[in-house]
């Protein structure tokens, strides 16, 4: 019977047959050329791999997981990295726009800020109105973006809508696994950097001076 576990690597080269079959097609006699063993915790599997290679000695060797497929992790993680570094880079952009918008406000509405300040509110409360709006640009845009980038991941994680070259990444379509705990640093990372966008717009805003601003009303 044939069988796809969805690794090219092991789908083009990997058979099942019982140890005598095998040992009788290799004309090996009653001689294994390895031993493959599953531990209860895959992440301790090079600490093992040494333990055994001390007792086992030369000319016996062993080969986990992790350095079998040292390559393929090494290029996931240089990927990921790259992915963080797009990411900042777009939420560095809706930042920028967050800045131009609340600068353009406070050009808009200086004589509104100015009856203000002749009303009685403070620099402290102007900046906070500022701050708010700003804040609440971000978290809704946050938000947005939380709602449907889940929703995206979780379809393309039932359906498989993307394939992959099996000869280059090993595997027939993209894996997809929702991370909670990227997720709460990113949608963190977007609402303090909103924050800090609305810091100098905030500030300029509260240091409107009335006096100056009706001068020509």
């Amino acid at each position: 019977a044939l069988f796809e576990s969805g690794m090219y690597e092991y789908d083009s080269k990997m058979i099942f047959l019982s140890l005598t079959d095998a040992q009788d097609f290799l004309s090996l006699g009653d001689e294994v050329t390895g031993i493959e063993l599953k531990v209860n915790d895959i992440h301790k599997s090079d600490k093992i791999g040494e333990i055994i290679q001390e007792e086992l000695g030369y000319p016996y060797w062993t080969k986990d997981w992790k350095m079998m497929n040292k390559s393929l992790f090494s290029a996931l993680k240089l990927e990921k990295v790259t992915m963080f570094i797009i990411l900042t880079m777009i939420i560095l952009v809706g930042a920028l726009n967050i800045i131009s918008s609340l600068v353009m406000m406070v050009m808009e509405k200086t004589r509104d800020i100015a009856i203000l300040r002749t009303m009685g509110a403070s620099s402290k409360s102007i900046m906070s109105i500022f701050i708010f709006q700003g804040l609440f640009v971000g978290i809704v845009g946050t938000l947005l973006g939380l709602m449907s980038g889940s929703f995206l991941c979780y379809i393309l994680a039932r359906y498989k809508f993307i394939k992959l070259p099996p000869d280059i990444y090993y595997i027939t379509t993209l894996p997809v696994r929702i991370e909670w705990l990227d997720i709460v640093s990113i949608v963190l990372a977007a609402i303090i950097i909103s924050f800090i966008a609305t810091i100098y717009p905030s500030w300029q805003a509260s240091k409107v001076n009335p006096v100056e601003a009706l001068r020509y009303e």
